[in-house]
């Protein structure tokens, strides 16, 4: 059966809870997370990124979250909060979902980088 992008995007949203940029600095905060940036490396070069972060490309999530991939990247954790974003929240709802699928447990789509950044969650450049 065919579908859209927009039906993507709903399923999505619909298995990986949205955090406000407030909730999201909380679960920084309070540690145990992995903090990651689906973003393209040209973007997280001209913004930098969230301070921590692991920054994987969406078209390398599967790879690098995969232990058994020879690319996997031991930040990635099945017993952490993965909090996903990007530069608007699509990306990072789909990479969210496509965690969960992988069996990561507690995943959340914390929205854009520009937001982020803006409510005062520290960045650093890359």
């Amino acid at each position: 059966m065919p579908s859209s992008v927009k039906d993507m995007l709903a399923a999505a949203n619909a298995v990986v809870p949205k955090l406000s940029p407030a909730e999201a600095a909380e679960r920084i905060k309070a540690g145990n997370v992995l903090v990651l940036d689906v973003r393209d490396p040209t973007e997280v070069q001209q913004s930098g990124k969230l301070k921590g972060a692991v920054a994987v490309s969406r078209g390398m999530l599967e790879f690098r979250a995969d232990p058994e991939s020879p690319y996997h990247d031991p930040a990635f954790r099945k017993d952490a909060t993965v909090l996903v974003h990007c530069a608007s929240g699509g990306r990072s709802a789909l990479a969210g979902q496509t965690l969960k699928t992988m069996g990561y447990g507690t995943v959340y789509n914390i929205g854009g980088f520009k937001d982020l950044a803006a409510a005062g969650i520290e960045t650093e450049t890359v």
